[in-house]
């Protein structure tokens, strides 16, 4: 009896060690909060992932065109559960996409440049308006293979957000295509070949360039951003941007960035050529001539924005997605460490003690042979973004004028500095907008050149614009002011006397419609200007109320030989041009005025016309500006534009303008506002609870004030996050 009690007490004895011991166990496993959980059973019921590939696409001409539409018909056959978003404004893609019906769009509303440059955060910005389970964006020439598929489908049930990147091969030959359906791949013979022959082929003759070749980046729809800050503006395909994602996004920590190289088979065929011919009109522009600067642009924008220049990460350090005897693995190359498919907790490659010695042995010799194929080099962007060359155009006024012109020979000029960029660019979007591509830019100080030509603005530079303009202090009736006025009148009798019109227009000049078809109305021998006349009756071309901030003028010999007069009086005047135009054209005190809104100038018999106040009102009349709603109002009077003069400074014409809603970008502004401060609120709450930090190193350079943003990740004490832990 004693011996019987004495076993049943070990028998609970040990059952309670057993239960301590699982305790234990349990404590010390990962939490399901500090990993990347895979769950092969509970996804099921939610079908397969919808899949919106986004790329940006030359004109299919020739052999671009072939290799697009090849890729593209790539993509399209992998599954039905794939769409495709074309960014482009040419008739050629849009023809294209036709045949395709609703699974490829083309969409033309992203900023280009004026040589037909896609910008990469704009494209970004606009994907994000479509909806997807996954986002994808993509060289146009690079295919796509079956495996493509299974690796989104596998990175679709992590339970983290994540940002999965893949380097494109690049072969010299490929002679196969997709048959008529576009379902299977077929030799040069016309018979058919399995994915995975083809797949074994293009492994044997691949070329890998991890740190300047293709690259197509995907992400789920999650509710974190892709790194923290902005997304500066890039120019897509010209280096440094894919890159700079990759090393914003791993030093914000938001989302779990992985390199499926190994998994995705993508290729392109080999390119001579990387910087391709642009089209602008129907006008070609040299390759290698005219671009370098895109790409010295890219190098620039990577220094300023964003901590690339300082803390770079390097892309062989990313976790690799492999798949190692039919299962997927993720692989810390820095560490050592294996994360297996299924399997919920790391474990160190050369320690392990769960798996079966087979199987361990099997993953290391798979890692093994991919480290022995591929070695990844460390690609340091920092030499690329310390370059020598200057940001400059191969463009000088001459030659941009045949690109920009419209048909009629019209180019839309705005002289602006640099303390006026914010009006620039809402005037350049507003014409946008209007449809209006026709515009050139002339820069009067380096600082505007150099702005102009990261925002992709056809710019050119005054060789004789008066240097020292003051930034805030160079409005009408200062020196400043009529130092800087006298170089519009010049550079518009340059122009005129290369052959072409001028719509001049100051940059706080706001477009509702285009006036271009009104003032083709007028023919030869007359220049038709705005008023600037305030009283609401009586005549409108008194002395002095011609406006020399808005006037369009022809290019035949009455008006140039009367402009002619206009540069040469300004030349020794020491007030503003808009004296001298109203003295030479209308004689000193109106003594060639015709009525009451017209002027003859007799030597040139050149006609001045000052416009209709109504379609043309100018700052003062009938107190536009100080109505409720002066879009409305405007609209109401039929207005083509609105002159945001008669005040007085920089600042006071931007805050007038941005309190009626006429500053920026588009009809919506106001919508757009809200969604923004929104957004900036619950990035401000985001990055309290997660720590983050922004530290701002303001230098203040004359003119310039150069931002640089850098984020420092704090403690995520008592946060819940799901980590995929290294160690």
């Amino acid at each position: 009896m004693k011996a019987f009690q004495v076993g049943l007490c070990s028998i609970w004895l040990s059952g309670f060690v057993l239960i301590a011991l699982s305790l234990y166990v349990t404590q010390r496993l990962p939490s399901l909060n500090d990993r990347i959980k895979v769950s092969k059973l509970n996804l099921g019921d939610l079908g397969k992932p919808r899949i919106t590939i986004f790329s940006a696409t030359s004109p299919f001409n020739g052999s671009v065109g072939a290799r697009q539409s090849l890729a593209i018909r790539s993509w399209l056959a992998l599954s039905p559960q794939i769409s495709v978003v074309l960014f482009s404004q040419h008739p050629s893609v849009v023809s294209f996409a036709g045949d395709f019906g609703s699974r490829v769009l083309v969409e033309p509303n992203i900023d280009f440049t004026f040589l037909g440059t896609p910008f990469f955060h704009s494209m970004i910005a606009r994907s994000q308006s479509f909806t997807s389970d996954i986002f994808v964006l993509i060289d146009p020439e690079t295919i796509l293979l079956n495996d493509f598929i299974s690796t989104l489908s596998y990175a679709y049930e992590l339970d983290r957000d994540w940002l999965l990147v893949a380097s494109s091969r690049n072969i010299s030959h490929f002679p196969f295509y997709l048959d008529e359906a576009g379902k299977r791949w077929l030799r040069g013979d016309g018979k058919w070949m399995r994915t995975q022959e083809l797949q074994e082929i293009l492994c044997q003759s691949r070329q890998w360039n991890h740190c300047k070749g293709r690259m197509l980046m995907a992400w789920n729809s999650g509710d974190l951003p892709l790194h923290a800050g902005v997304l500066p503006p890039f120019l897509y395909g010209k280096g440094i941007h894919n890159n700079w994602v990759i090393n914003e996004a791993m030093s914000s920590d938001f989302r779990f960035v992985f390199d499926s190289s190994w998994t995705i088979s993508s290729f392109h065929l080999y390119d001579p050529e990387p910087w391709s011919s642009g089209v602008v009109g129907n006008s070609k522009v040299s390759g290698i001539e005219m671009r370098s600067w895109e790409y010295v642009g890219n190098s620039h924008i990577g220094a300023l924005y964003g901590s690339l220049l300082y803390q770079e990460a390097n892309y062989s350090s990313l976790v690799k997605l492999l798949k190692c005897d039919r299962k997927y693995i993720f692989f810390n190359p820095t560490e050592n460490f294996v994360y297996p498919y299924g399997y919920q907790s790391s474990f160190r490659l050369w320690k392990e003690r769960i798996l079966h010695p087979w199987r361990k042995r099997r993953i290391m010799a798979c890692i093994d042979g991919i480290n022995s194929l591929e070695k990844i080099p460390d690609c340091s962007l920092k030499d690329h973004m310390k370059l020598s060359a200057p940001l400059e155009f191969s463009f000088s006024l001459e030659s941009l004028l045949p690109f920009i012109a419209d048909k009629n020979k019209t180019i839309v000029l705005a002289v602006v500095g640099y303390s006026y960029k914010d009006m620039l660019m809402s005037w350049v979007c507003r014409l946008r907008r209007l449809l209006i591509t026709n515009f050139m830019i002339c820069a009067l100080d380096q600082e505007t050149y150099q702005f102009s030509v990261l925002q992709g603005l056809p710019v050119f530079k005054d060789p004789l614009a008066p240097s020292n303009i003051s930034f805030n202090d160079c409005h009408f009736g200062t020196k400043c002011f009529q130092r800087v006025t006298k170089v519009k009148s010049r550079m518009v009798l340059t122009i005129l006397k290369l052959g072409y019109n001028v719509l001049l227009s100051d940059v706080d000049v706001y477009w509702f419609e285009n006036p271009l078809p009104l003032l083709y109305t007028f023919g030869p021998a007359f220049l038709v200007a705005q008023s600037d006349e305030y009283k609401t009756t009586g005549p409108i071309n008194l002395p002095r109320r011609l406006n020399s901030g808005f006037y369009f003028a022809r290019c035949d010999d009455s008006t140039i030989a009367a402009m002619e007069r206009v540069v040469k009086h300004a030349a020794t005047s020491g007030l503003s041009e808009q004296p001298s135009f109203y003295d030479t054209l209308c004689g000193e005190g109106g003594s060639y005025r015709v009525g009451d809104n017209r002027c003859v100038e007799p030597e040139t018999n050149l006609t001045v016309y000052f416009l209709d106040r109504d379609l043309f009102p100018n700052g003062a009349y009938l107190d536009l500006w100080r109505k409720k709603n002066v879009k409305s109002a405007c609209v109401k009077k039929g207005c083509l534009v609105l002159h945001n003069n008669w005040i007085s400074g920089r600042l006071k014409k931007l805050e007038r303008q941005g309190c009626v809603q006429l500053l920026g970008m588009g009809h919506n502004r106001e919508t757009r506002r809200k969604k923004y401060l929104e957004g900036a609120s619950k990035d401000t709450e985001f990055r309290r609870i997660l720590g983050v930090s922004i530290s701002l190193d303001i230098s203040l350079q004359s003119k310039n004030i150069f931002v640089r943003i850098l984020q420092q990740v704090g403690e995520r004490s008592g946060i819940k996050m799901r980590f995929l832990h290294l160690h």
